[in-house]
């Protein structure tokens, strides 16, 4: 029953932001960008806690104080589809994703992630691809986060995967700190019980920036593994005590 009402009102509250959606894209044509980043900020964030609430997530947040000034991709394992809604809930404020592009099908969710700054990455076009990282790198540039998951799909569990190391090209690219992030918990929401919402506690931790302006090639080559262990290290970590 959680479920199916968790859906009912993923559908109503998306409709019932459509008035806030169309003033968004107001601003936009004004150009009035403050205006329209900080509303946007706020509704997306009140959307995904209400979301959170609704199935019963409660999130442990530690080392916000590590999220940087300026500019920033943030970099973490992806256990579930919960992770995003964590996500734009728990950081400092919302921010753009690096998203499969099927994600731009989605009725609704695409405009949102457009005033988001989301990138859409499609992995079978080389060519798509690199133009995703470059517009990402240049949305970094401008002074915008990005959250990335260098996964590339969800572990749906303890379990982490191999970083690929396209989307970190992003951070290089750029020259921004990379934030790397542990979710801890995420796939006991939904996927260790197949479709179906179950509450659960989900620990969300931000660790320290690495600086990525001054690497050499061979720092740069080794990031994935580093940013992998790093993240798969504090995992271990919490998972054993």
């Amino acid at each position: 029953m959680r479920t199916i009402l968790w859906f009912l009102y993923f559908w109503v509250i998306l409709f019932r932001y459509l008035p806030v959606l169309y003033r968004i894209k107001k601003l936009d044509r004004e150009g009035k960008t403050e205006e329209r980043d900080r509303l946007m900020e706020h509704s997306v964030s009140s959307w995904a806690r209400s979301l959170l609430k609704m199935a019963g997530v409660r999130v442990e947040v530690s080392g916000i104080e590590n999220i940087p000034q300026g500019a920033a991709l943030f970099v973490g394992n992806h256990q579930g589809n919960f992770d995003i809604p964590i996500l734009l809930a728990f950081l400092d404020r919302p921010h753009g994703f690096v998203a499969k592009i099927e994600t731009q099908k989605i009725p609704l969710i695409r405009s949102w992630m457009k005033y988001l700054r989301c990138v859409f990455l499609d992995r079978e076009n080389p060519r798509q691809a690199m133009g995703a990282i470059g517009e990402a790198a240049g949305i970094l540039r401008d002074g915008h986060s990005i959250i990335l998951f260098p996964e590339g799909t969800r572990s749906r569990g303890n379990q982490m995967r191999e970083f690929q190391s396209g989307g970190l090209r992003i951070a290089t690219k750029s020259g921004v700190p990379v934030v790397p992030l542990v979710i801890n918990g995420s796939y006991q929401v939904m996927e260790a019980h197949g479709f179906w919402i179950h509450p659960a506690v989900v620990r969300l931790t931000v660790l320290p920036p690495i600086e990525t302006s001054n690497m050499d090639r061979e720092d740069k080559k080794q990031l994935p593994v580093w940013l992998h262990d790093k993240i798969e290290r504090v995992l271990g970590e919490q998972l054993s005590r």
